[in-house]
């Protein structure tokens, strides 16, 4: 591979959102550095000070609770990615009961630069706005995460859709919420057929959010950049149990792609 090819190839990407939430800055930054499994997944705590050590071999750089934190890593461990680095800036609003944060990832796609960037941005959106869900609804309520990945028939290029026909939002099922608006209550078919009832919180092709009572049930249209249709569970009940919520929706995810 020439010089050219490989600079064509390693190319920086930064990836910049703000947004307001109705939490205050404490609770944003608990949030970020302690309640991640609340709605992202479950990491390592960052170390309070810059140099600290961070999840999967990252360093803190910036420490300024609550305002300011910065981490970042230059051994990714993925073949596809070298640098990344993670940045929330974070201000007072409304004498402290609303936030107001400024998100920025950034660092070096190695490798099929347009699909990666384009997946880790609409990934950003989705998990910003359950951010968001989670300080509102659910925060500081401890969570139980679970997380499980569909067949490798979930990698065609419709896999998605059919998620949205089993849950009963797309005219199929028997939930009965098809063409429901984000911000509706709906009734969607959950595992054994049992109807649940949720929020539409999120919704465009590659992302469905919904939350119920008790958990933000999160699901995954990553056959958008060949990857498995995957779910996530943040389940805040007190009597939640992470093995049960896998088990049962990777049953029912497994029978979506089993169908005819």
């Amino acid at each position: 591979m020439s010089q050219e090819q490989k600079d064509q190839q390693e190319r920086a990407f930064e990836i910049a959102r703000e947004f307001e939430v109705d939490a205050s800055p404490e609770e944003v930054w608990e949030a970020i550095t302690h309640g991640t499994g609340g709605y992202l997944w479950p990491m390592e705590a960052p170390e309070p000070r810059v140099g600290g050590s961070a999840a999967f071999g990252s360093t803190v750089t910036a420490w300024e609770p609550p305002h300011h934190l910065v981490i970042r890593s230059e051994d990714v461990g993925f073949p596809t990615q070298s640098v990344n680095q993670l940045e929330h800036v974070i201000e007072s609003r409304d004498d402290g009961r609303r936030a107001w944060v400024r998100y920025v990832h950034s660092g070096i796609f190695t490798d099929d630069w347009d699909n990666q960037y384009d997946g880790a941005g609409r990934h950003t959106d989705f998990y910003l706005h359950t951010l968001r869900e989670y300080l509102t609804h659910f925060a500081p309520r401890p969570v139980t995460f679970a997380t499980l990945n569909g067949p490798e028939v979930s990698t065609a290029p419709d896999a998605f859709e059919a998620v949205g026909r089993a849950l009963g939002l797309d005219g199929d099922g028997e939930g009965g919420s098809a063409g429901a608006a984000v911000g509706a209550a709906v009734g969607v078919t959950g595992p054994d057929g049992q109807l649940l009832d949720a929020v539409l919180d999120f919704r465009n092709p590659y992302f469905i959010g919904l939350r119920t009572d008790h958990a933000l049930v999160r699901f995954f249209g990553r056959n958008h950049w060949g990857a498995p249709v995957g779910v996530s569970v943040h389940d805040f009940a007190a009597d939640a149990d992470a093995k049960a919520n896998e088990l049962a929706w990777q049953g029912w995810l497994n029978g979506v792609f089993s169908r005819p």
